[in-house]
């Protein structure tokens, strides 16, 4: 008999350089994860100065623990680009 995977709630946290430049393959991977999305928001860093980095996004997930990091791995393995998972539940 085949387990279902719990599944979690979790932010994924996504620093991103060179906003511009990053903008479409990140969303091209979130787009590709959209089942799982649940809620999403940017903020523009470049006015703040934080870093090398202009853009933040958070990002609320429901899945398994695989589909988390599925998406975390696939985000951070960009060249510029920062993402971390954390599990709410």
């Amino acid at each position: 008999m085949n387990e279902i995977p719990k599944t979690h709630i979790a932010t994924v946290s996504i620093l991103v350089k060179e906003r511009e430049a990053h903008a479409g393959k990140v969303n091209e991977i979130l787009s590709r994860h959209g089942d799982r999305i649940i809620s999403r928001l940017g903020v523009n860093l470049g006015r703040a100065g934080v870093g090398n980095y202009s853009g933040l996004i958070t990002v609320v997930v429901e899945g398994s623990t695989a589909e988390l990091k599925a998406l975390t791995d696939e985000l951070d393995g960009l060249y510029g680009i920062v993402a971390l998972a954390s599990i709410l539940d």
